[in-house]
């Protein structure tokens, strides 16, 4: 008898305590099974908007699907709510692998007034947002590498700007002599720029119609 006792309590001693994202969803009332289908449509839809809204990066749909039913479609929900907020000043916009609001632009101008606020990358030069084409196009490149591109040195004021906005990061050595480190762009480039992946890029040639690319 002691010894079945004892065994219990070892058992329950060592038994993994769960995290506070594990008790935050499992307190989370996911199928809403008390509510009639369409009810229980709209709640989910509202809280995928509410996940979004908290958002300051891109939401994954693996995200999104910790707060809905099981059985839920998460494309269909964000389709749903993308129409809910037709006429709204912001959207729901696919970036990054994720989804996340964005203020729509024609309203940009109203916000710039407001609050003297601008994109990101408005406040780079014709010559910066040309490195950084030719970066997302050729990474991962040297400084040496976009030398060649553009004919002349790539100043470190220039990538230093870049990295600020966390536009590029490191990417790795390249295999010439001193290993030098390469560029990459980031996330935030994705983010930036309204793109789902690097494989929405623009036409190359049309980028080279523009001077942006050699």
């Amino acid at each position: 008898m002691d010894s079945e006792s004892g065994n219990r309590t070892q058992s329950s001693d060592t038994r993994p305590e769960k995290t506070s994202k594990d008790r935050s969803e499992s307190e989370l009332d996911r199928e809403l099974e008390d509510l009639p289908p369409n009810l229980r449509w709209r709640e989910w839809m509202r809280r995928s908007e509410a996940v979004l809204f908290a958002s300051a990066s891109p939401v994954s749909r693996e995200d999104l699907a910790r707060v809905v039913g099981q059985g839920a479609s998460v494309d269909l929900l964000v389709e749903d709510l993308t129409a809910d907020l037709e006429g709204r000043a912001f959207e729901v916009v696919k970036v990054a692998g994720g989804w996340m609001f964005r203020t729509r632009t024609a309203y940009a101008p109203a916000i710039r007034a407001a609050a003297d606020l601008g994109d990101q990358v408005l406040d780079l030069n014709e010559f910066d947002v040309a490195v950084l084409a030719a970066i997302a196009y050729h990474q991962p490149i040297t400084r040496d590498g976009l030398k060649d591109i553009f004919g002349k040195e790539i100043s470190r004021d220039l990538i230093g700007r870049l990295h600020m906005r966390d536009l590029i990061g490191t990417g790795p050595r390249s295999p010439r002599r001193g290993a030098p480190y390469t560029f990459v762009t980031t996330e935030q480039f994705l983010v930036a720029f309204g793109l789902e992946s690097l494989r929405d890029l623009p036409d190359g040639e049309q980028l080279q119609d523009a001077g942006f690319l050699t």
